[in-house]
């Protein structure tokens, strides 16, 4: 991987001038990890014209040298002065920075300690972009995470009985994910039953699950630092007509988004592809959300697969694919797969099968 990494930081680099500006400075830690690999809590990345140094403190000093093989600086003070300091000597005019991820002290110290004549330039979605765009060593790694939640969901699925509560559940999913070699959870684990489901980010809470009910689980893990996610429905007992109804409408237009999911195609329009499906059952209200988004080193990453959303689809993009309707005082489904995007069409990663599981 390292030689990913410095393929990727040169890339960086040599972007720098289109950008009109001469030195980004990399605070966020998802684009951390993508240019160095460093997994800690601290650290920076200054991208410079044919070079990348890494900062960051003595806490990570053995870990760094593990990890990261471009220069690394180890900073005893705190991190941004010492970054100033660089960019005084080296004489940076113009400074890229995350606006979404330099807090407002973080600029403050920038400004007070560069030059007078140097300007911080905000830079937002650049590294986002080269994200989106997955090696074939990064949908491996997303592979490898889809896999463990799959397994984690059937292992817990199978101890699913009516009187346990919704919190028991979630942390029953989530020590198996972690039992199976995820580092955590890549978002709280949602579980949610009964009318309850029809909240789509629900907390789970000490409330019981009981017999005919709809039970809405949605989890992902993060393995080797990148997430997956997935949404599954369960039913304790035999549904009836009207669920069955529900249930096939978001199945259809689960099945109709991913059918759509190919190079070329913009995100609005697999989107636009779900919508239409609950249209036609006359669900479109209840759908409240968008039908997807980019996934990786974070959760949430773009593109996001909406109404307004018009990028398109490109081989190597992860994304989830997850219509669903939410009615008050019935319940919510939510069908949710992880997907990549290949040349011919698409990939679904996702190996648990779609159906209700009725327990």
């Amino acid at each position: 991987m390292n030689n990913e990494f410095a393929q990727r930081r040169h890339l960086i680099g040599a972007g720098l001038e289109n950008r009109e500006i001469d030195a980004m400075l990399v605070t966020s830690p998802a684009s951390v990890r993508y240019l160095t690999g460093f997994n800690g809590s601290n650290g920076a990345v200054l991208a410079l014209p044919g070079e990348a140094i890494f900062f960051t403190d003595p806490r990570y000093a053995i870990q760094s040298r593990r990890e990261v093989s471009c220069r690394t600086q180890v900073c005893k003070d705190p991190i941004l002065p010492t970054v100033a300091g660089i960019l005084a000597a080296r004489r940076i005019r113009r400074l890229g920075f995350e606006p979404a991820h330099l807090s407002y002290a973080g600029f403050d110290v920038l400004r007070a300690n560069m030059p007078v004549n140097a300007s911080l330039e905000p830079v937002s979605g650049w590294l986002e972009a080269h994200r989106m765009l997955k090696s074939e060593s990064e949908i491996e790694l997303i592979r490898r995470s889809v896999a463990t939640n799959s397994k984690a969901f059937e292992w817990a699925a199978g101890r699913v009985r009516p009187g346990m509560c919704e919190r028991d559940l979630a942390a029953e999913i989530d020590h198996r994910m972690r039992r199976l070699g995820a580092e955590k959870p890549s978002f709280e684990t949602i579980v949610a039953a009964g009318e309850r489901s029809a909240l789509p980010h629900a907390h789970p809470t000490s409330a019981v699950l009981k017999s005919r009910q709809l039970v809405l689980i949605d989890m992902g893990a993060f393995q080797d630092g990148y997430a997956s996610d997935m949404t599954r429905m369960l039913f304790l007992g035999e549904p009836g007509a009207p669920v069955k109804r529900l249930y096939r409408a978001v199945l259809e237009a689960q099945l109709a988004a991913i059918d759509a999911v190919r190079p070329g195609v913009t995100t609005t329009h697999v989107d636009r592809q779900a919508r239409n499906v609950l249209k036609a059952y006359k669900l479109e209200r209840a759908f409240v959300h968008s039908t997807g988004h980019g996934l990786g080193l974070e959760i949430h990453e773009l593109p996001r697969i909406g109404m307004k959303d018009k990028t398109p689809l490109a081989a190597g993009m992860a994304i989830t694919i997850e219509p669903g309707v939410y009615l008050d005082g019935v319940g919510g489904i939510r069908i949710e797969d992880t997907v990549v995007v290949t040349p011919s069409g698409c990939e679904v990663l996702t190996p648990t099968s779609k159906e209700l599981r009725v327990l």
